[in-house]
């Protein structure tokens, strides 16, 4: 294949979900749709790239900082959601059960994947739970090996502290991810969630 249509399949098949065949069949169609088409594509996330950083406070992606879930004075300063990704804030907001501040870790932990609690941002976490006093933590990952592990660890971290500590109920699949379950799932999960202190 043609050098050029080459590096492009390499740089979509680094997106998540994309193997060989999907980046070739997108790299394809992106290089045979009209040129302005291809180019505002590619303009959009050039413009999105420099826009775009975390969050400050809760290290969402977001074009201002802080973002516009930690400044509205509408929301709950004293719940914090503990999410992996942005996508995960997202999904939870738009169940309309919860209405309290988030923090987005950006990671599970995964010593396999040499991805520890710095990569988490731990230390923001703490920052975050003693500068707000916040009073309740929902921990809200995915239920998986590293999601189990980041629940235990962040719980551990937070053994001393005063406030309630609570995780969403079952009815995700473990292994799944929150990013792809259903707002009825994660509505019900988010209601029934248990206490862990």
């Amino acid at each position: 294949m043609i050098q050029v249509i080459d590096d492009l399949k390499d740089a979509l098949k680094t997106l998540p979900g994309i193997g060989e065949k999907s980046a070739q069949r997108l790299a394809l169609y992106i290089l045979s749709q009209d040129k302005t088409a291809s180019n505002k594509l590619g303009e959009a996330i050039l413009e999105s790239v420099k826009k775009v950083n975390n969050c400050n406070i809760c290290n969402m992606l977001t074009d201002e900082n802080p973002c516009r879930f930690c400044s509205s004075i509408k929301r709950n300063d004293k719940q914090l959601c503990i999410v992996e990704h942005t996508a995960d804030v997202f999904m939870l907001d738009s169940t309309g059960e919860f209405y309290g501040k988030y923090f987005v870790l950006s990671n599970l932990l995964s010593p396999i994947d040499g991805l520890g609690p710095k990569d988490i941002h731990i230390d923001e976490l703490l920052s975050r739970i003693n500068d707000y006093e916040v009073e309740e933590v929902i921990i809200a990952l995915s239920p998986s090996v590293e999601g189990e592990t980041t629940i235990s660890y962040i719980a551990d971290r937070l053994a001393d502290w005063s406030g309630k500590i609570s995780r969403l109920s079952t009815g995700i699949p473990f292994g799944g991810d929150l990013e792809y379950s259903n707002k009825i799932t994660i509505a019900n999960a988010l209601k029934h969630r248990f206490k862990m202190k």
